[in-house]
């Protein structure tokens, strides 16, 4: 008797491209491996999954979701991203990896919150230091600088501060985010980097002054784009992510990452073009197919303490 096939699911937000593409791709390879939407309602504790792999391109935004993937998981679901990684993740600590790595990272510093949420009082702030040297903060990081959340959420509360006065001021107006003060690097080359299954990579040069990707030939010498193709590879292997965006700021010959906390990459035809967007489509289908049917070969974590020992050698 035949065998059931491997599902994959998709559980997705308002993108209107990627999704159907994936799925039609998928469903394009054969009978081993079927896709399609993920179809939830209430999530009983005892229940199964019903999948083998689970693209998420929305539980970042959607409580609910992010709970039945980790409830997926624990079920034996393969989810793309894993999201008690995604949860856990946070930029700050992701510059600290790099930097950690031997990557080349901008300066950063985290900064205490300038307000916090009712019930908060200054006998539980009492290990924070007080006034901040402001000073010396401004004096390492330099000017200008990028004032930003520690936790991401793409470019809200995102400032260029070019002086203290302008750092003060800002600062004062992110209430109760966990901010860092990151030097700004002037790029002559900008790129974002789509990384796949920890081994595929795509470098697109990219304009984030206008957010928008650029079609050039010969953006890079052969030699910056191997290292920023090694460079990427490193960040995603350690921090587990099987779907992310690198971005790296060029500046005299040495790429800085600048963003890599991107567990739900853009992955529109419009923005990308038909090229870069099949690029796309197939490698993650490749990559689901083979989920789906070696889940026991994946690695189900992240890998950085392994890398860090590496690099401590």
């Amino acid at each position: 008797m035949e065998s059931a096939p491997r599902k994959i699911g998709l559980l997705v937000g308002r993108e209107s491209t990627f999704p159907p593409a994936l799925i039609r791709e998928i469903n394009s390879r054969g009978s081993q491996v079927v896709a399609s939407y993920v179809k939830i309602g209430g999530v009983r504790a005892t229940g199964i999954c019903g999948y083998d792999v689970i693209v998420d391109r929305i539980s970042h935004h959607v409580p609910f979701y992010r709970a039945y993937l980790k409830h997926a998981a624990l079920a034996g679901a393969r989810i793309i991203n894993n999201p008690f990684w995604s949860s856990a993740d946070d930029k700050f600590f992701d510059y600290s990896l790099g930097a950690a790595l031997g990557l080349n990272i901008p300066r950063t510093v985290m900064l205490p919150q300038k307000s916090y949420k009712p019930g908060i009082v200054s006998e539980h702030l009492r290990n924070l230091e007080y006034p901040l040297d402001w000073d010396q903060i401004g004096e390492y990081v330099g000017f200008p600088a990028y004032l930003k959340p520690v936790d991401g959420g793409g470019w809200h509360k995102v400032w260029e501060v070019n002086n203290p006065a302008e750092l003060l001021d800002k600062y004062n107006a992110s209430e109760t985010d966990c901010m860092m003060l990151q030097q700004g690097i002037r790029w002559e080359r900008f790129v974002r980097v789509y990384c796949v299954g920890r081994r595929d990579v795509l470098v697109i040069p990219y304009d984030p002054v206008y957010r928008r990707y650029l079609s050039v030939t010969g953006y890079l010498d052969p030699g910056l784009e191997t290292t920023i193709v090694n460079h990427t590879l490193v960040i995603n292997r350690a921090l587990g992510y099987d779907f992310n965006t690198v971005e790296f700021a060029v500046s005299q010959g040495v790429p800085y990452a600048i963003d890599y906390m991107n567990p739900a990459p853009e992955a529109d035809w419009y923005s990308l073009g038909p090229f870069r967007f099949n690029w796309l489509v197939s490698r993650l289908s490749d990559f689901g197919i083979e989920l789906a049917l070696n889940r026991a070969t994946a690695a189900e974590i992240c890998g950085w303490p392994d890398l860090l020992r590496s690099n401590q050698k």
